[in-house]
């Protein structure tokens, strides 16, 4: 897949607000200081779509980006063909410091967004790849086995640590889904700074738009 053009389109406080449900859609989300926003930017290939910070929290309402890209040479038959696709921003579920009825405001905020989306393909959760599984980013992935969203897992920061290290902490957190989970999802790791993962990742999102299109189709 290559990226044509990525804009930012909007940002709503609710899901209600966001705009139409009219093509796939793609949600990023993860612990404060995960790395999101550089990986957004990475995936988009533009430093500047997704702003970064560095006080974690920054994100509070559900962003919305508009995408056109063209699709690799895994579907001969759409080659060449632009296709229209929206990637979120999702606030951060770690949640900075924040009063508790922020906090309380924002949770119920993403939990209507990712049960009611109706366009919604895929959540991708971030999870650090420099620490051994946290509790917090478990607790969160077996919320959304209950809500049956779908969603894949996504270790960021894989150059920050050895490549033994972040096997070893990507092995552990699988291993603790094993306790369960029956089927584990896809997995991505990657590095927001060597690009790491981005093909990867435009190849699983191409092939989602590819279904999504077919369904359509048919």
């Amino acid at each position: 897949m290559i990226i044509q053009s990525a804009t930012y389109l909007i940002s709503s406080p609710d899901y209600t607000k966001c705009p139409k449900a009219d093509r796939p859609e793609y949600a990023f989300i993860g612990r404060s200081n995960v790395g999101k926003s550089s990986l957004i930017n990475m995936i988009c290939d533009n430093h500047k779509l997704a702003k970064t910070s560095a006080s974690p929290g920054k994100t509070q309402l559900i962003n919305h980006f508009d995408i056109k890209s063209i699709s690799g040479e895994s579907s001969p038959a759409r080659r060449g063909e632009t296709t229209a696709w929206y990637l979120v921003d999702l606030p951060g579920y770690g949640f900075a410091k924040v009063s508790q009825t922020q906090r309380k405001q924002w949770e119920k905020m993403i939990e209507n967004y990712l049960r009611n989306r109706e366009n919604l393909v895929n959540v991708f959760v971030l999870i650090d790849s420099r620490h051994s599984p946290q509790k917090l980013d478990l607790e969160f992935i077996n919320q959304l086995g209950e809500w049956q969203v779908p969603f894949n897992l996504v270790f960021t920061k894989a150059d920050k640590e050895t490549q033994k290290e972040v096997s070893k902490n990507v092995k552990a957190f699988l291993d603790a889904m094993r306790k369960t989970w029956q089927f584990l999802p896809q997995h991505f790791v990657t590095s927001a700074e060597k690009k790491m993962g981005r093909d990867k990742l435009l190849q699983f999102i191409d092939a989602c738009n590819q279904e999504v299109n077919n369904g359509e189709d048919s």
